[in-house]
C-alpha cells in the first residue's frame, strides 16, 4: 500500500478537498500549507512574518541572470523553501499522510510507498468552485485571483523543483475533478493508493 500520497493542485479544482477526503478514507494524517507553514515557523529559522512574506514566492531576480551559486546570501524566501522541504520530509518520515501542495511529489520523489496525484479543472468548473469560497469576489477578481496563484505557483515549481508544474511526467496520475467528479477522483485515489 501507498502510504505517502502528494497533491499537487490548479487553484480551485477541489484539490484539498479531495486530499482531505481521501486522508479521511484511509485514516491518514492531512497536511496542507497551514500545517506545512507551521512546522516550517517551529523550525526556528523564520518568523511568522517571513513565512507570510515569502510563502509561494521565488526570488525577485529570477529570470534576470541570478547566480544558482551564491549560496552565502540566500534570500528569506528559499530559506522557508528549505524549511518546508525539511518539515515535509519529516511527515513523510512517519507514513500515512496526505500531503496537499509545497511541491511535495517532487521533494519526496526518491521515497518509496507514495503516490504523487495532480488535480485539474475546466476554468468553468473552477470559478464555480471559488465562487462559492470567495461570496464577496466579482467573477472576473475570481478569475483574475485564479491565474495569478496558477502563475506563481508554476514559477515556484519551476525555480525550485527544475520541472513544470501539472506536466504529467512528474506524477503518478493526472485527474480531471470536473470531468470526474470530485467524489471518483477521491475514489480512484484511494484504490491506487491500495
Amino acid at each position: 500500500m501507498k502510504n505517502i500520497i502528494t497533491i499537487s493542485r490548479e487553484f480551485g479544482s477541489c484539490g484539498g478537498t479531495i486530499g482531505r477526503a481521501v486522508a479521511d478514507r484511509l485514516g491518514f494524517y492531512y497536511f496542507d500549507k497551514d500545517l506545512i507553514l507551521s512546522a516550517a515557523r517551529e523550525s526556528g529559522s523564520l518568523s511568522p512574518e517571513e513565512i507570510r512574506k515569502f510563502d509561494e514566492k521565488v526570488p525577485r531576480e529570477f529570470g534576470f541572470g541570478q547566480s544558482l551559486f551564491d549560496f552565502y546570501n540566500k534570500p528569506l524566501n528559499e530559506k522557508l523553501f528549505a524549511a518546508q522541504r525539511e518539515a515535509i520530509r519529516k511527515v513523510a518520515e512517519k507514513g500515512n499522510c496526505v500531503i496537499v501542495g509545497r511541491n511535495a511529489n517532487m521533494i519526496l520523489q526518491e521515497y518509496d510507498k507514495t503516490l504523487h496525484v495532480f488535480i485539474s479543472a475546466t476554468e468553468y468548473f473552477r470559478l464555480q468552485h471559488m465562487k462559492e469560497k470567495m461570496p464577496d469576489y466579482t467573477e472576473e477578481q475570481i478569475l483574475e485571483k485564479m491565474k495569478e496563484v496558477d502563475r506563481t505557483r508554476r514559477k515556484y515549481c519551476t525555480y525550485y523543483t527544475n520541472t513544470e508544474f501539472g506536466h504529467a511526467d512528474y506524477y503518478d496520475m493526472c485527474l480531471k475533478s470536473s470531468t470526474l467528479g470530485v467524489e471518483k477522483c477521491i475514489d480512484i485515489i484511494c484504490e491506487a493508493a491500495k
